[in-house]
Formats: C-alpha cells, sequence, structure tokens
C-alpha cells in the first residue's frame, strides 16, 4: 500500500514480494510493532463488498522480535513464544497462520538455509475483542522479520502477509484488519482500497471489553448461514450496512457527532438482529445509552468482544462507570481529534 493524497491504497495481492529493498545491515535480531483497531460500522458487511469506517487504537499495542537460531527446534522452522497468560492460551491457534507468513517470507526472501526462526510476541490488545490482536500480531512479525534481514518492506508486501495470517485464522479476511493496525488515522476501507476520510467532530469513544472473547470466524459463518437460509437477507442487510456507513462517513465530516452516535446504535441493532449480540453485550450498549453516550454498539466480529461508545468528554466519566456496573472487565478511552492531529 502506498500513502498519496490522504489514500491509502491496497492492490490485490500479487505473488511476488515486489516493493522489497536493501535497506541496512542484516541485524541479530530484528523488532516490530503495530497497534490495535475498531470498526465504527461496517462488521461483516465488508466482507460482501461494502464500505467500513475503521480506526487505530495506539494505546493498545504488540511487539514482536525476531532472531535466527541454530540450537533448537526444527531446521528451516520457526518457535513462537508469545508473553502473558491470554496469549498462551491460543498460541497454537495463532501460530498456525503465523507459520504460514514465515513460509511465504522465507520463499520470498530466498531464504533456503537451514537456521530456526525464534519469534518473541508481547502485547497489550486482549484477544477475541475485535480489536484486530491477530492482524496486530501478524503485522509486527512481518516488520520484525524484515528488520531482521535489514531489509525496508513497502505496505503492499506488509498487507500480503498479514492477510496470509489472517484468512488461517479467519477463513476469508476482508483486509481493513490488516490496513488499520498500521493505520495512523481514521480510514474508509471498501473492496481492497482505504482512504482517510474527514474528520469534524470532536468526540470520544470509550470502549468497553465485556470479558467475553468472541469469534469472528464463528459469527461470519452463522451469519452466512442465516443468508443462505432465508432468501434476501444477504442482499438487504449489506445495502443497509453500507448506507448507513455512508451516511456515518457524512456526519463525521459534517462534525455532527449527534447523528454518527444514532447511526452506530442503528447499526449495532443490525448486527444484533444478525444474531451476533450477547445478554452482556446488550445490557453494556443500553447502559452507555443510559449514561448519556451519543451511540453505542458492538465493535468487531460479534458474540463477545467490545462495546464502542460515543461520548462526549463531559459525560466520559459516568459511561464508562455505567459501563462497568453492566459488566465490563475494563475500558479504555479513544479521542477522535487526536487521531487526526497526530496523524
Amino acid at each position: 500500500m502506498k500513502s498519496r493524497q490522504g489514500e491509502l491504497l491496497t492492490p490485490a495481492p500479487p505473488a511476488s514480494m515486489a516493493g522489497t529493498a536493501e535497506g541496512r545491515p542484516a541485524r541479530s535480531v530484528g523488532t516490530g510493532r503495530a497497534h490495535a483497531k475498531l470498526i465504527l460500522l461496517g462488521e461483516h458487511a465488508v466482507v460482501y463488498g461494502a464500505p467500513a469506517l475503521a480506526l487505530p487504537v495506539p494505546q493498545l499495542s504488540i511487539t514482536a522480535s525476531a532472531g535466527f537460531s541454530t540450537r533448537g527446534g526444527e531446521p528451516a522452522g520457526v518457535s513462537f513464544t508469545m508473553t502473558g497468560s491470554a496469549w498462551k492460551q491460543v498460541e497454537t491457534q495463532a501460530s498456525e497462520g503465523l507459520r504460514r507468513l514465515t513460509t511465504d517470507f522465507r520463499a520470498s526472501m530466498g531464504i533456503d538455509d537451514a537456521r530456526h526462526l525464534d519469534v518473541i510476541i508481547d502485547g497489550s490488545i486482549p484477544l477475541g475483542r475485535g480489536l484486530g490482536s491477530s492482524a496486530a500480531c501478524a503485522r509486527a512479525v512481518v516488520l520484525a522479520l524484515f528488520d531482521l534481514c535489514g531489509r525496508e518492506v513497502s505496505e503492499r508486501t506488509t498487507f500480503e502477509l498479514v492477510q496470509t495470517a489472517e484468512n488461517v485464522m479467519h477463513g476469508k479476511a476482508s483486509g481493513v484488519d490488516a490496513v488499520t493496525v498500521g493505520a495512523t488515522a481514521p480510514l474508509l476501507f471498501q473492496a481492497g482500497e482505504a482512504r482517510t476520510p474527514d474528520v469534524g467532530c470532536d468526540a470520544l469513544f470509550v470502549v468497553a471489553d465485556s470479558g467475553t472473547v468472541g469469534s469472528t470466524k464463528e459469527a461470519v459463518d452463522k451469519l452466512r448461514e442465516s443468508f443462505r437460509r432465508h432468501a434476501g437477507t444477504q442482499e438487504r442487510f449489506v445495502r443497509q450496512a453500507s448506507d448507513l456507513t455512508r451516511e456515518a462517513v457524512a456526519a463525521l465530516a459534517a462534525g455532527e457527532p449527534a447523528a454518527l452516535g444514532s447511526l452506530m446504535t442503528e447499526y449495532h441493532g443490525l448486527l444484533r438482529d444478525g444474531g451476533l449480540s450477547t445478554d452482556r453485550i446488550e445490557a453494556m450498549v443500553g447502559a452507555a445509552l443510559a449514561a448519556g453516550s451519543l451511540g453505542a454498539k458492538i465493535t468487531g466480529g460479534g458474540l463477545g468482544g467490545c462495546v464502542l461508545a460515543l461520548t462526549q468528554p463531559e459525560r466520559a466519566r459516568e459511561v464508562t462507570q455505567r459501563l462497568h456496573e453492566a459488566g465490563a472487565a475494563q475500558t479504555w478511552i479513544v479521542p477522535l481529534r487526536r487521531l487526526v492531529t497526530h496523524a
């Protein structure tokens, strides 16, 4: 991907590593970093070509370090060490996609010797919460591998490799997570292309972790099965989701946070009607709205995960307190204006 006139372009994945270049001397240890993401509107529909409005969350990040070793592990293989109890619980599942990623990396870089790769991953992004933990993990590993070899890497190549891991983890991935975990500003993603939308709003997002792990793949499969059983529901869902997301982009640009919040809540209703919410999520959405949020919804795949509430700064404390009372395990504040200012 390249950044040009405020627009991020994600081309169709090519078969080669075009875009890599000689950069600096190889290192004994390479490092890479990526951050979390939020979907404001567009979950699930984006897989069917609809637009999705997304935000980077720089407060939550993942760091990876990579090095070659001649001892331990299978020759020309890779070992992953994931720190923190939450990461250790899913090490096998996560490493399946990362192994595919590293295999593609070796082939593309022409690394055919027997050196073993050791990768250590450390992160603060909760897993299975709709915050892009798997995509951020993959991006951090990609950057660490290229840093290890002393090579610069294009956004296009990074995207390809992250998508390799994402498709293993979740099935067919839209690409929005792969782009947003490396973005520096809000973006509108559709059909493989992303651009930075105009932002005229100054508000806060309160992100609340329900404490329940969701499954993007399970949610995608559930929605797809519903579409299969009920004729016309897929077209109706995608049309409604697209309309809501486009209206939200207009509200964001016009500086109308109340309208944006209302559209978020309406989109939540669309996901809830698709069977992707839970009792705790509903309680948290209701609590946020009762506390004065402009809008609230589930964010990400669903069946657990996080609730996203749009609020004015003066209501943030009350909204956060009510969310915790409704069952939130932890919360974070994401200032919209700061994301734009620091882009």
